[in-house]
């Protein structure tokens, strides 16, 4: 088992197949809390992950309460703008789930309370964050490159 990669309320179904992409091509687990602001068989979900969607390892939660029954004791990392250590600061190992909140509104406080924060650093600007596929990138291979890339070549 290598990564987990937790989108809670994902609502652009680019951004989701984005990430689905990568998930597959680091041989992560994609998690899906819903409700979704998409059909996960909506075509511009597929068409963002090309020809990979049949190859994604891919858990669907009907609500965050689902996930946290069957993954609770596991060690999950929320990316946040709202403070915590930098993403690059933590230690991943095999396993751990990264989550990530909603593009518009993030996670309500009781998630965020639940869970080790992480942030990538930003300048302050008017603009809210980074995009959410981009976000994932860069921690998920800090994760990966943190356990020496396992399964990747």
């Amino acid at each position: 088992m290598n990564l987990n990669i937790v989108l809670y309320q994902p609502e652009i179904p680019q951004n989701t197949g984005n990430i689905a992409r990568t998930c597959v091509l680091t041989n992560s687990t994609l998690h899906l809390i819903k409700p979704l602001g998409f059909s996960i068989d909506d075509k511009a979900v597929k068409r963002s992950g090309l020809d990979y969607w049949s190859e994604l390892k891919l858990e669907v939660h009907e609500s965050y309460e689902d996930f946290i029954n069957k993954y609770g004791d596991r060690r999950i990392f929320l990316a946040s703008t709202h403070g915590g250590n930098y993403y690059n600061e933590e230690s991943y190992k095999a396993g751990d789930f990264i989550m990530f909140g909603r593009e518009s509104k993030g996670v309500p406080q009781d998630v965020h309370e639940a869970h080790t924060n992480i942030r990538v650093p930003m300048i302050k600007t008017s603009t809210r964050s980074l995009n959410l596929s981009n976000t994932v990138a860069i921690i998920a291979y800090e994760a990966l490159r943190q356990m020496d890339f396992p399964d990747m070549k």
